[in-house]
């Protein structure tokens, strides 16, 4: 049997979906979601193999006008994501102007010549079909996209269809990845997102954004089938440190238990969750601690 592989960068503006579409292609939850916007901040690669292709999906941060030096490395990982695959895919929401950031993307996409599709998500919030084809019509006129197609993730519409269009641009080869394969994440990185989703949904908008999570201690005991993980969250404020301990340390309680239950899901073992909140003034905009927190400029 001749195997085959394609990579495929999903970009997109903040809170299009690419996340949930990512884990709804897995079928595995390789990529925190939320309601708020920049949840992403690294590329995160899903796996999937289905007999002879295999599809490596990169989830990449939303395209935004970044901020803070962490904003600017996000935004540089989105759009390096797209030079180094077989086929871009961007998701678009059904209706509203294109942000300046997704302006920029879909130059870069042009400028890199590369295949692209375009996928407008979120067609459970459609009020009529017309609105669909006037959208397609959209971007099919950009001269940009080999595809305008359309999904729900919340529906579960038309997510499936995606694998046969992806599949065109597979190359011929030997898989990158073992099978059963379903993220090439270390155990330790998918933990600290884990912590850092539910302190995007427990805490106020602001604070989560201003916070890194580090993973210093992953151990599994010998005698026990139950592994140790010592975190350390950092706050740009002192102020936000109390937010995130809340009230008799009620908060910091809340987010570790919720984690705690989705690491032992993860892992498949017990785990014994230990998390303490330190202070880093201004991170955002440290290159020295962006780089010791893990968000490195790709080369």
């Amino acid at each position: 049997m001749q195997t085959s592989s394609v990579f495929v960068a999903l970009v997109g503006r903040p809170n299009v979906g690419k996340s949930s579409l990512t884990n709804r292609l897995v079928g595995e939850k390789v990529a925190i979601v939320t309601s708020k916007p920049q949840t992403t901040r690294t590329r995160i690669t899903g796996i999937v193999t289905k007999g002879p292709v295999q599809y490596v999906l990169l989830d990449t941060p939303g395209v935004h006008i970044p901020r803070t030096k962490l904003g600017e490395r996000m935004s540089k990982a989105a759009s390096d994501s797209v030079a180094d695959v077989d086929v871009s895919m961007m998701l678009f929401e059904p209706y509203g102007d294109f942000t300046d950031a997704e302006q920029a993307m879909l130059k870069a996409l042009k400028s890199n010549g590369g295949p692209a599709i375009a996928v407008i998500n979120k067609t459970d919030t459609l009020k009529s079909e017309d609105d669909l084809n006037i959208r397609k019509k959209q971007l099919e006129d950009l001269g940009i996209f080999d595809i305008v197609t359309a999904t729900s993730v919340r529906a579960d519409e038309g997510c499936e269809e995606l694998f046969d269009l992806l599949a065109k641009y597979a190359v011929e080869g030997p898989h990158f990845f073992p099978e059963d394969a379903y993220t090439d994440m270390p155990e330790k990185a998918l933990v600290s997102e884990i912590i850092r989703e539910k302190m995007l949904l427990n805490l106020y908008d602001e604070i989560p954004h201003g916070i890194a999570v580090t993973v210093e201690r992953f151990k599994e005991r010998q005698d026990k089938n139950i592994i140790d993980i010592d975190v350390n969250i950092y706050c740009e404020r002192k102020s936000h440190k109390g937010m995130v301990i809340g009230k008799g340390g009620q908060m910091l309680k809340k987010i570790a238990s919720q984690a705690r239950i989705d690491c032992e899901d993860f892992l498949g073992t017990k785990v014994n969750l230990q998390c303490w909140v330190k202070v880093k003034d201004d991170w955002r905009d440290s290159d020295f601690l962006l780089n010791d927190f893990g968000f490195k400029l790709q080369k």
